[in-house]
C-alpha cells in the first residue's frame, strides 16, 4: 500500500482486533450484546477498506483479468486449504463442499455454512463483489464507476424496504463494500471542499456511533452504518500524519496486525471449533491464551510463507501484460 494510504493498515489491524475480540472474548454480560456490535463494527471496517482498495487499483489499471488473478491469489489459496481442512474433518457432503470452493455458501436456503465456516460468509461475499464489480469495469469501462454510488444507495434502500438491519447475504451486505468504493471515487477527486469536509471530522467520536449503528438493538442507525465507517476511516485519510490518532494507526504492532489480518480471520474461525475452542464456559476461556498464540502463530506462517509464494505468482503472472489505464475524473 502507498505511503499516503499507511493509516488504512492500522484500521485493517483495529477491524480484526474488533472481530477477534468480538468472536472470542467476554464483551460484557450477555444483555449488553456488545460481542456482537464490536465483531460487527470489525466487519464493517474491513469491508470500507476491502472497497476503498480495490476501487482505487482499478481506477489506475482497468486490465480485469490481471486484477481477478491477483485477487483469487490473494483469496483463494488460503481459503481453499481451510475449507479442505475443515469440511474433511466434519464429513461434509458435496452439496456442502461445491457453495464453499466457489464461494456462494451464504446464498440460499439452505445456507451451506457449517459451524466451523461460518465466518466465510465475508469472503463469500468479497468473492461475489470481485465477480460484479470486475465485470462492471469490463462491459462499462471508466463509466462503470459511476454507477457503484447508486448501487451503495440502493442496496441500503433495499435493506430499509425489507427491514433487514444486518445480514450476512450478498445483498443486503454489499452496502458496507459499496460504501468504501465510494470513499475511493471521492479521494481520487482531489477537491479542497471534500479535504474541507472530512478534515472536519473527528473519527474517536465516530467510533461509539458505529459501535450502535453495529449493535443489534441500534435499529435504524443500522442502516446508516456503511456510511459512517466511511467517513470515519475516510477521515484519517486527510488528516496530518503528525495528529496523534494517525500516529497511533500507523504503530507497528497495528501494521504487523494488518499484514497478518486475513490469515487471523481464517484461522481463527477454523481453531475456535478444535479442542482448543470447546469445552465450559471457564475451561473455554482458560484456554484462550492457547488458542490466541495458535492463531498468531499460523497467522505469521501462512502470511510470509504460504501465502507469500501464491501472491508473488500471482504478480510475476501479471506483470507482463499491465496496461495502465487511468480513469478520469
Amino acid at each position: 500500500m502507498k505511503h499516503k494510504f499507511k493509516t488504512l493498515d492500522g484500521w485493517r489491524g483495529i477491524s480484526i482486533l474488533c472481530v477477534l475480540a468480538g468472536h472470542l472474548l467476554p464483551l460484557g454480560p450477555n444483555a449488553w450484546k456488545m460481542n456482537s456490535a464490536v465483531a460487527s463494527s470489525g466487519m464493517v471496517m474491513f469491508f470500507i477498506l476491502s472497497g476503498f482498495l480495490i476501487t482505487h487499483i482499478l481506477l489506475r489499471d482497468q486490465n480485469i483479468v490481471n486484477f481477478l488473478i491477483r485477487r483469487f491469489m490473494r483469496i483463494i489459496p488460503l481459503a481453499w486449504l481451510a475449507i479442505v481442512i475443515t469440511l474433511t474433518a466434519f464429513s461434509a457432503d458435496i452439496n456442502t463442499w461445491v457453495p464453499h470452493l466457489f464461494f456462494y455458501a451464504n446464498s440460499g436456503e439452505p445456507m451451506r455454512l457449517t459451524d466451523a465456516t461460518s465466518h466465510f460468509w465475508s469472503l463469500c461475499v468479497e468473492m461475489q463483489f470481485y465477480v460484479l464489480i470486475a465485470a462492471l469495469v469490463a462491459t462499462l469501462k471508466s463509466r462503470a464507476f459511476m454507477l457503484l454510488p447508486v448501487l451503495c444507495v440502493a442496496a441500503t434502500a433495499y435493506r430499509y424496504i425489507n427491514d433487514v438491519e444486518i445480514s450476512v447475504i450478498t445483498y443486503y451486505r454489499i452496502d458496507e463494500i459499496l460504501a468504501g468504493c465510494i470513499l475511493a471515487l471521492l479521494y481520487h477527486k482531489d477537491s479542497e471542499t471534500i479535504k474541507r469536509f472530512f478534515k472536519a471530522i473527528n473519527p474517536v467520536y465516530l467510533f461509539p456511533l458505529l459501535l450502535l449503528c453495529s449493535h443489534m438493538e441500534g435499529g435504524y442507525f443500522n442502516y446508516l452504518r456503511p456510511y459512517v465507517a466511511m467517513l470515519m476511516i475516510g477521515s484519517t485519510l486527510y488528516h496530518a500524519e503528525t495528529i496523534w490518532w494517525n500516529k497511533i494507526l500507523m504503530n507497528r504492532v497495528l501494521v504487523y496486525i494488518a499484514a497478518v489480518s486475513y490469515a487471523l480471520y481464517i484461522v481463527h474461525g477454523v481453531l475456535s471449533h478444535t479442542w482448543l475452542g470447546d469445552g465450559d464456559t471457564l475451561e473455554k476461556y482458560l484456554k484462550r491464551p492457547l488458542l490466541f498464540a495458535a492463531t498468531f502463530g499460523l497467522a505469521h506462517l501462512s502470511t510470509f510463507y504460504y501465502e507469500k509464494y501464491w501472491i508473488n505468482l500471482g504478480k510475476r503472472l501479471t506483470t507482463r501484460n499491465r496496461q495502465p489505464i487511468v480513469a478520469k475524473n
